[in-house]
């Protein structure tokens, strides 16, 4: 059974969510405020997080900042700001979704489920595939561990930043749209901004950088394409 650790600091609003998770499958924990999230999330590491942005003493960007310094587990943010600046900062810090509140708790609870199917999909994918790798150059990508690899040193990736990388690395000089890259990173069809992706992508750079590497190349007008640098 998964597992999610829901962190906000209005009651009732964790009571709702957490009671539409438990109706829908999921084991759930409950956290008050961002201390708590972190300490609970030390001793017993969740599947998925469900965030909530705006939270006294430590707001849940700083939560994602501590968390993704040493694990690349789900995140969704929730919001009652509905400003497009806001949701790329949430991204940018590492979140693989957004929510706005008031929001439908059913709707969050296909989101986690497509968030799920993503990894899911991911790693049977990896199970087909004798070698369970696809790679180009000095990038690899081990679809069975959802892992990637620089020069075989480990890229640490979130999901959906693992997603896009997939998709840019399954045909190597190939131009994608964002629209494409968006049906690779997301489920439900759903629409998601142009700066939404630009903002995984930028994510994604920063990581390779830290290796001095860039190998995806903005094509103007278009999208993005894998190269070898």
């Amino acid at each position: 059974m998964d597992s999610i650790l829901v962190v906000d600091d209005d009651d009732h609003i964790r009571e709702v969510i957490s009671f539409a998770l438990q109706k829908a499958g999921f084991s759930v924990l409950g956290a008050k405020d961002g201390a708590d999230a972190l300490t609970q999330f030390e001793k017993s590491p969740a599947d998925l997080i469900v965030l909530d942005i705006m939270m006294p003493e430590m707001e849940g960007t700083d939560v994602c900042r501590r968390i993704r310094k040493s694990s690349t587990v789900p995140i969704i943010f929730l919001s009652s700001k509905d400003e497009e600046i806001d949701r790329i900062i949430g991204l940018e810090l590492g979140g693989d979704d957004y929510m706005t509140k008031p929001f439908s708790p059913r709707e969050l609870v296909a989101r986690i489920h497509a968030i799920f199917r993503r990894i899911k999909t991911v790693r049977e994918e990896g199970n087909c595939d004798q070698a369970n790798n696809l790679s180009s150059g000095r990038l690899r990508i081990d679809l069975d561990q959802f892992k990637t690899y620089w020069q075989e040193q480990e890229l640490v990736l979130t999901v959906t930043e693992f997603n896009i990388v997939k998709t840019l690395l399954s045909r190597p000089q190939k131009v994608f749209t964002r629209d494409q890259l968006m049906d690779g990173a997301y489920d439900l069809n759903r629409l998601v901004s142009d700066r939404t992706i630009d903002s995984h992508v930028r994510r994604v750079r920063g990581k390779f950088a830290c290796f001095g590497a860039d190998p995806i190349e903005t094509v103007h007008g278009l999208g993005y394409k894998l190269v070898e640098k």
